[in-house]
């Protein structure tokens, strides 16, 4: 294992005055293994003892163009000498979310933000308050923040915990929720076509909204099969359901107007965070004018003391502008499917079972003899093996998430160079866990 000496003598400071020594229940490690990052730059991070990683963690995928970009920060520095929060409206706002209007296929009014659960918990309210109804759809697997209302049945839930598949049973991640709260779910699994058009068929006058994250974000990355997205659009228009893709892994990642770009079906309402600030907290949630027009005047309830904060538009409007003026998408994709094809032929010379998953900006694999298309199939999937890769790889450099269920994430800073280290680090990996 990397030296932690001075990394140990921080988390065991941390255990004093922070819960469990974190500040997200998914950071923690252990007593002994929690990692303790200093500083990252481009796509490289160091930990409190300076040992250096490729990073393909990214924060859980906010880095798109690489840890303290220079371009954004000076953005930043820049715009905070005028102030950061105030109780109104600011032209930069409004620049942010013209630039969004603009680049978002079918976005023509929205709201900011600060964090993805804020996002889809407002969405959520109004896909009600538009429908007047309560209830709503929910795929198995996907993770959509941490409010009450979507914490079933995530990637978090263990699988035999789900019931069974024509029958599912929400699996509620950890305490303190409400026993009512799952009586508002319908879930269903993904990739599914005739799963979904019996639920909304026999169901439809109580849904407000089918919530769907385009692509499975905390499952591999694994990506709709043909036609199944175009599907759920169909039903939710005959029958007055708002359609919610939760984008906030998939917007400014997968294509500059995001999986509405990349998959060609236009959505409601989206959610967005992550990659909109390269790291710096900032989320939105927009759509049709129709239905976001109902906010405020007494109908829908919004509001946040830091939505739309300085900061984060100057971030936001930095890492936009970037994307439109270069073909920073374009070009990590062609770098990350040099890294999916060769990491598949790694696999495949090595005579290891498995199957390469998602995006190459998002993608990851799975040790694995049969075909996964949605979460219950990661019961095939061999995690003692994967882990045994991911060990090996971040003793020797390179961090990629330790759970086969968290994607690879890939920036602009992932230059040709450290692709090919990679590839290198990851054969030996794969020996080493072979052997």
């Amino acid at each position: 294992m990397p030296n932690r000496e001075k990394s140990q003598a921080v988390f065991d400071r941390a255990m004093n005055v922070l819960s469990k020594g974190v500040s997200s229940n998914f950071r923690y490690w252990g007593p002994d293994s929690t990692p303790v990052v200093k500083r990252g730059k481009g796509a490289k991070v160091w930990d409190a003892d300076d040992n250096e990683y490729i990073d393909y963690r990214l924060g859980w995928g906010p880095i798109i163009l690489g840890h303290a970009d220079d371009r954004v920060n000076e953005a930043v520095a820049k715009a905070v000498e005028n102030g950061t929060t105030f109780a109104a409206t600011t032209e930069l706002e409004v620049e942010v979310a013209e630039i969004l209007v603009q680049m978002i296929p079918g976005m023509e009014m929205l709201r900011f933000t600060n964090t993805g659960t804020e996002a889809t918990m407002h969405a959520l309210r109004v896909a009600r308050g538009v429908t007047g109804r309560e209830k709503f759809i929910k795929l198995e697997g996907q993770y959509h923040g941490a409010h009450d209302y979507v914490l079933f049945s995530t990637a978090s839930s263990p699988l035999d915990k789900m019931g069974e598949r024509s029958s599912p049973v929400p699996a509620q991640i950890g305490s303190g929720i409400p026993a009512k709260i799952k009586e508002y779910l319908h879930l269903l699994p993904f990739n599914d076509f005739e799963a979904a058009e019996e639920t909304v068929k026999n169901h439809h006058e109580e849904i407000a909204a089918m919530m769907i994250e385009p692509c499975l974000g905390n499952i591999s990355g694994l990506e709709p099969v043909e036609g199944y997205l175009a599907h759920l659009r169909k039903l939710c228009d005959d029958h007055g359901i708002v359609l919610i893709f939760d984008e906030v892994k998939t917007g400014f990642r997968l294509a500059n107007g995001g999986a509405r770009e990349a998959y060609g079906v236009i959505p409601d309402i989206s959610t967005y965070a992550k990659s909109l600030g390269n790291g710096y907290p900032v989320a939105a949630f927009g759509g049709k004018k129709e239905i976001m027009d109902r906010i405020g005047g007494g109908e829908i309830a919004h509001a946040g003391t830091f939505g739309a904060n300085g900061s984060s538009m100057a971030a936001a409007k930095a890492v936009l502008e970037i994307l439109e003026s270069s073909p920073v998408l374009d070009d990590m994709s062609k770098r990350g499917e040099i890294l999916k094809s060769g990491m598949d032929k790694v696999l495949t010379d090595a005579g290891i079972p498995h199957q390469v998953t998602g995006h190459p900006n998002m993608q990851g694999f799975l040790i694995t003899e049969t075909p996964a298309s949605e979460v219950r199939d990661l019961a095939n999937h061999d995690d003692n093996f994967y882990n045994a890769i991911m060990a090996h790889l971040y003793e020797n450099g390179v961090w990629a998430e330790m759970d086969a269920r968290e994607p690879w994430f890939i920036c602009e800073a992932h230059t040709n160079e450290l692709i090919s280290e990679t590839l290198n680090k990851f054969e030996d990996a794969v020996k080493a866990a072979k052997n």
